[in-house]
């Protein structure tokens, strides 16, 4: 009999593309956790998996070897102050929902984060949405702010909160924070990417 219930937690790769889309493709069509309003193709979304892997991770949860969630960092903003600042997401299966999945995305994501060396971590959240208010303050997020009816999608217009962690240290004057490739080699690298995977409960 096999074994079930493997599960992993590794950055992901451009192959990932189909199962990360057919999390996220759902969500562009059926509500406004995001603001897009078209799903990319397959090979936009691959192309995003490529542009932005190696300056915040990129990452996956399998169980069984289906990916179930994933989570990225991106640029906050460009310009060169910001640089120690991203901006975090996570989606995860509606099948895998109160397993602990988009913790454990987080937990890891935030550790690999801290390995890299960035200060703040940002999230936006379209409101209402209690499940990922939820999620991001039982992590130590908190809400810094509300930008009013700033996006119109499914016939209405809608609120966008802002939350922050501070993952680093914001008192001293910071170095560059590392390039994902870098990091990998970092003594901590393993360790921060698996640090979620506990979280993780059996369906």
């Amino acid at each position: 009999m096999s074994e079930r219930n493997v599960r992993v937690i590794r950055l992901a790769t451009e192959d990932d593309a189909p199962g990360m889309l057919a999390i996220y493709g759902p969500v562009v069509e059926n509500t406004v956790i995001s603001f897009e309003t078209e799903v990319p193709t397959e090979s936009e979304f691959r192309d995003r998996v490529r542009a932005g892997r190696d300056f915040a991770p990129w990452i996956v949860c399998e169980i069984d070897g289906v990916v179930v969630g994933y989570a990225y960092g991106s640029r906050f903003r460009p310009r060169a102050a910001y640089q120690w600042s991203a901006e975090v997401t996570v989606y995860v299966n509606d099948n895998v929902r109160r397993r602990g999945v988009g913790r454990a995305l987080y937990i890891s994501l935030i550790a690999c984060m801290r390995v890299q060396g960035f200060s703040s971590m940002l999230a936006a959240i379209s409101l209402p949405n209690l499940a990922s208010i939820g999620l991001h303050e039982s992590i130590g997020f908190e809400q810094i702010g509300v930008f009013p009816a700033v996006g119109y999608k499914l016939a209405d217009w809608h609120d966008v909160g802002w939350w922050r962690l501070e993952i680093g240290n914001t008192k001293a004057e910071p170095e560059a924070p590392l390039t994902v490739t870098s990091a990998l080699g970092q003594p901590g690298w393993p360790d921060a990417l698996q640090a979620g995977l506990d979280t993780i409960r059996d369906g």
